[in-house]
């Protein structure tokens, strides 16, 4: 890959260097405005209900698709909601501090993180942010980058599946490092973001900014409701029949329902249970979704960090789980809707709003893997932590677990 040639803006101030981080995620701040990437529900895909096979050889091309694929988007979010004037016109860090968008590092050349470091850089500067989407650095961001009167312009810009289901290791800094695809981005507002574009209205904005970081709602633009759920990690996925917390069709449903109705990807989208029926010539997303979902299959649960639980407290919580949420938790996906079985709302205690919005009514349970990663917990981030959904359901089951029960059982928890 050539890398494009730029010019940084040189700062004066060695207070530059320290807010690397602050400036990367301000540059993924007004890009990551323009999100609307894959949330954590399921959907139809193109004109039937069936499945879509996964590509042969879907690992490397999924990788990029997952990365790097806009499906044509930027007709959206640039044309439409004019993210790429937002981007040009009102980066700064504070912006930046308030959006977790990420940065990858191995996209920067050496000579130009080495410049950041030692503070050689305006961090401070639009331009700083052009040079970033120039390089390809802003995870989830596509920018087309083009020389206008003389100066660099963003005229441009897309949103790719990785904006919301994939972090980074902070390896360089806060906010930036190597990719982790799949796991999902809590510090991302997508909803504040949104509410920067200048082609939405006023209430509009106001339901956008109470959505809070690592929210999403994939239905708003449908229904006017406003429900926001959790964005999921897209990891662990192999065994899971519906990736989404309402079951409403295969992996590859949501993938397209996400593309095209929340992406504004240009595909083929069709579910008359949802009252949704968009196409587009030629259908730019259906022939990706295999690929796509072929990678997403082959990302594997992240293993708890090191001594970051109690082995023989795990131990012992094992069997509690298996006495007491092996039953919806099953082995091996660990959940019981890959046989078909939903969940009524009251059933274990959950709000029911969401639910209401969907064609099930119902709740699936989700599957277990990674929990040490992505709190909060829920459909709705209602439990903050693993004991309070270990609070939960021993109110809601009836479980009668003393505490020693209940610490042991959040550290087998930590575990999956």
């Amino acid at each position: 890959m050539t890398i494009p040639r730029v010019s940084l803006p040189v700062v004066t101030s060695a207070k530059a260097a320290g807010r690397w981080a602050l400036a990367l995620v301000l540059i993924g701040a007004t890009l990551t405005a323009l999100n609307g990437c894959s949330r954590n529900e399921a959907a139809v895909i193109d004109t039937s209900a069936g499945e879509i096979g996964v590509a042969t050889d879907p690992i490397d091309e999924g990788r990029q698709v997952f990365r790097f694929e806009t499906f044509g988007n930027e007709q959206f979010w640039t044309d439409t909601a004019r993210m790429h004037e937002v981007i040009q016109k009102s980066v700064s860090p504070a912006l930046a501090l308030k959006v977790g968008l990420k940065v990858d590092a191995d996209a920067i050349p050496a000579e130009v993180a080495a410049a950041i470091k030692e503070g050689k850089v305006d961090l401070n500067s639009p331009a700083t942010t052009l040079t970033l989407l120039k390089f390809n650095a802003v995870v989830g961001l596509k920018g087309t980058v083009s020389v206008v009167n003389g100066k660099d312009s963003l005229v441009g810009l897309g949103i790719t599946c990785a904006l919301c289901h994939s972090n980074v290791d902070n390896s360089f800094a806060p906010g930036i490092g190597r990719r982790q695809d799949g796991w999902a981005n809590h510090d991302l507002n997508i909803g504040a973001i949104v509410a920067l574009s200048p082609a939405i209205t006023p209430a509009q904005k106001t339901v956008y900014n109470s959505w809070g970081p690592g929210k999403y709602d994939p239905r708003y633009n449908l229904d006017g409701k406003s429900t926001p759920l959790v964005l999921p990690p897209v990891y662990g996925l192999a065994k899971v029949t519906n990736e989404t917390y309402t079951a409403e069709g295969p992996i590859s449903y949501w993938n397209a329902y996400v593309a095209v109705t929340q992406m504004h990807g240009r595909g083929n989208f069709s579910d008359q249970r949802l009252g949704i029926d968009i196409s587009h010539s030629p259908d730019i997303v259906t022939p990706k979704l295999p690929a796509l979902r072929g990678y997403q299959e082959s990302l594997e649960t992240p293993l708890p960090p090191a001594g970051s639980f109690d082995t023989t407290a795990a131990a012992a919580g094992r069997s509690l789980f298996d006495a007491n949420c092996a039953g919806c938790h099953v082995d091996g996906a660990s959940t019981d809707n890959n046989t078909g079985v939903l969940h009524a709302p009251a059933e274990t205690g959950m709000d029911a709003a969401y639910a209401a919005r969907t064609v099930n009514k119902k709740y699936r349970t989700t599957p277990l893997r990674g929990l040490w990663q992505h709190a909060p917990y829920f459909h709705d981030g209602s439990a903050a932590t693993l004991a309070a959904v270990v609070d939960h359901y021993n109110r809601a089951r009836t479980l009668r677990l003393s505490d020693a029960d209940k610490r042991n059982l959040v550290e087998y928890l930590k575990s999956l």
